[in-house]
């Protein structure tokens, strides 16, 4: 799911939602080299469930009105984890030093 954005008239930048993206995933899911990458890594086939899900929820977003989606969207990033754990400078360090600390020892 992406928000692509094109030059409106007289406004400036229209932001619209494509499933594009979405649906590529879920084709390539299909595919029989996907298939036998997760068989071989997992010994079973993929049901795809996540990626039909992802497309019905584009889908179900293409149906409401731009300001809503804007809303909705917002309200996903906001709540999703971030991928890193932020810490401040000293947290860091005394990490930093427990984690790596023995490599300052002097043998």
């Amino acid at each position: 799911m992406s928000l692509e954005k094109k030059e409106g008239p007289g406004t400036g930048t229209v932001r619209r939602l494509s499933c594009s993206a979405c649906f590529d995933a879920l084709w390539f899911c299909y595919s029989p080299v996907h298939q036998m990458q997760q068989y071989y890594r997992l010994g079973t086939l993929d049901n795809c469930s996540p990626k039909w899900s992802a497309f019905i929820d584009c889908l179900t977003l293409k149906t409401k009105s731009a300001s809503h989606v804007q809303e909705i969207l917002g309200t996903r990033e906001k709540t999703k984890p971030h991928i890193w754990t932020l810490r401040t400078p000293e947290e860091a360090s005394s990490y930093w030093r427990e984690i790596f600390g023995h490599l300052d020892d002097v043998e």
